[in-house]
């Protein structure tokens, strides 16, 4: 590699203390000295005059575990200056893998249902030559070549879905099957997963709970003695405060389960954020606090972007996770034609208006449809731009007709957008305070017809920092960098030091946005052809560097794909360069 001198730069070093002037070195791959004014020794010079010089950013909750392989460039992270995302979160992972193909395909249709990644290039483009996680990940290695470091959960849906098949739908394990799922997870954590992830929270486009909420006490114990001997992982679950609201009895159930082990364990939904969640909110604070009290080490997950949602007909699960199976038929049919005839099918309509009255969440898009916005037009019919609550009254409908009414005059790829969940900014600005939460979530690389996550973590940086002045520099960055290294135990990097891996990003905050969401035409379908994804321009940064290698530069990606695949734990070279 190269080495290049990053000169006359305001650095933050990701710790939370002071930015400060000064000058950074980099030689293969790693910062090996900053300070003042130093003086190039033949490498490359890059002028940061007015910019800042921080850590790469730790993208915490991304899900481009099968995006990554028909997508290598991963659009739009590094103008972002992402530099490492997680993956294998909410108990989805490809990895462990059933041998036979039908528990295979239930695997990758849960992940494909509740993360809204198309299932054909699921199956076309992953070579699906493991079963082991060991194996996935030296197949990822061998064949995945991508601009971001990136570091992986196993995930307990996989691991109970390898062990018990398709019965993992059905019934508690037997402890058999138990001990099967524990050396399956030996074998993960040995090969350098950063734990296991898991889920209390989802229940599929049929109703079923997902195959973890099945798992009796016994296993969930079994599994945590063999976390218990990998103290550099991670225990990672999201629970329900969005829908079922059974957060804090996951909480209560999880307390007695982890009580006294030694497993750092990061809760989504621990903390809610959202005005509609503000009834569950002190049941689940009492509920961390009592963890936290019987020696459990919590880090609530949460995100700084309220959750938005773009319902679409193509592929969306926000009608299912709404309670609402019956406009989830549509988005299941197999064709635009069969889509457009149910939605004209008297008999359908009668079903959906009965489902958005008694079986939708009161929260929901589909009980607020002064929430909707009709903006996305096929082909411009229109009207576009008014709420569907608006469109509904001026045709004295149904919201679910109007709806309906609109998609096919419109055509049945168009797209409706929800406002954002009002969410509570003063408990938002605590949270990022905290020293044991996990933000910057994102859901990146999911839900690619619902939203862009790669990008919203520009919003700390402008919203929260620049406009607001909610955050300082400092806190926005520690937030992104240097705390997620720490609770990923990514030790080798996360921070502008020497003998730390040099992931660096360089950006000017007069410059920088959060840019508005657009569609790419990009996405194989399976079936020869493409679909789109939502993505945005580059913040941008001036640079991202990887691993020490350029991966944005000059206002667009530079093609290097220097990113590899990371476990927790310390790193022995970068030791060794911080001894010298």
């Amino acid at each position: 590699m190269t080495g290049m001198l990053i000169k006359n730069g305001t650095v933050v070093d990701g710790t939370g203390a002071p930015a400060f002037a000064a000058d950074v070195r980099v030689q293969d791959g790693f910062i090996t000295e900053v300070g003042p004014n130093l003086a190039p020794k033949g490498e490359r010079v890059f002028d940061a005059s007015g910019c800042q010089v921080t850590p790469g950013f730790i993208e915490s909750h991304t899900h481009y575990d099968g995006t990554m392989w028909w997508q290598p460039d991963l659009d739009p992270l590094p103008g972002y200056g992402a530099t490492t995302m997680i993956m294998g979160n909410c108990g989805f992972s490809p990895a462990p893998l059933h041998k036979y193909m039908p528990a295979q395909r239930e695997m990758v249709g849960i992940f494909s249902f509740f993360e809204d990644i198309p299932e054909g290039p699921f199956l076309q483009n992953l070579p699906w030559d493991w079963n082991k996680w060991s194996e996935y990940r030296a197949s990822v290695e061998r064949n995945v070549k991508v601009p971001l470091n990136y570091a992986a959960y196993t995930g307990h849906i996989a691991i109970r879905l390898a062990a018990m098949g398709v019965e993992a739908w059905e019934r508690k394990a037997t402890p058999e099957e138990i001990a099967v799922m524990a050396d399956l997870l030996d074998d993960a954590l040995a090969a350098g997963a950063l734990g296991m992830s898991d889920n209390m929270h989802d229940h599929d486009g049929q109703n079923r709970p997902v195959p973890t909420l099945l798992a009796c006490d016994d296993e969930f114990a079994a599994l945590f003695d063999v976390m218990e001997r990998y103290p550099g992982c991670c225990y990672q679950v999201i629970v329900d405060t969005f829908m079922r609201m059974t957060g804090p009895a996951n909480l209560e159930r999880l307390s007695k389960l982890l009580a006294g082990r030694p497993i750092k364990v990061q809760i989504a939904g621990a903390i809610p954020t959202l005005d509609f969640q503000k009834g569950i909110l002190p049941a689940m604070q009492a509920s961390v606090n009592a963890m936290r009290e019987a020696g459990v080490d919590v880090w609530p997950g949460f995100a700084h972007v309220s959750p938005t949602s773009t319902l679409s007909l193509v592929k969306s699960l926000i009608f299912a996770q709404s309670n609402d199976y019956v406009w989830h038929e549509v988005v299941l049919a197999d064709d635009h034609a069969e889509k457009a005839r149910l939605l004209a099918d008297p008999d359908w309509r009668a079903r959906a208006r009965e489902s958005w009255d008694t079986q939708a969440w009161d929260h929901s898009p589909l009980k607020n449809p002064q929430e909707l916005f009709l903006l996305d037009s096929e082909n411009g019919t229109g009207p576009i731009g008014i709420t569907l609550k608006e469109y509904a009254d001026s045709k004295g409908l149904h919201r679910s007709d109007a709806m309906a009414d609109w998609i096919l005059a419109n055509g049945t790829r168009s797209t409706v957008h929800m406002a954002p969940f009002p969410k509570d900014e003063a408990l938002t600005i605590e949270l990022m305070r905290d020293p044991k939460t996990v933000g910057n979530i994102s859901d990146a690389g999911a839900h690619l017809q619902m939203l862009c996550g790669g990008g919203e973590n520009a919003l700390l940086l402008t919203q929260y920092v620049r406009d607001e002045k909610k955050l300082t520099l400092e806190e926005a960055i520690h937030v992104m960098t240097g705390k997620l290294a720490r609770h990923f135990n990514l030790n080798d990097r996360g921070v502008i030091a020497p003998g730390k891996r040099a992931d660096i990003a360089v950006f000017n905050m007069d410059e920088i946005q959060r840019r508005e969401m657009v569609k790419a035409h990009d996405v194989p379908d399976g079936r020869g052809g493409t679909t789109w994804r939502f993505t945005r321009a580059p913040m941008p940064t001036r640079l991202t560097m990887v691993n020490g290698v350029p991966t944005f530069e000059g206002g667009q990606p530079t093609g290097a794909m220097p990113g590899q695949f990371l476990s927790p734990g310390n790193d022995d070279t970068a030791l060794a360069v911080a001894a010298e």
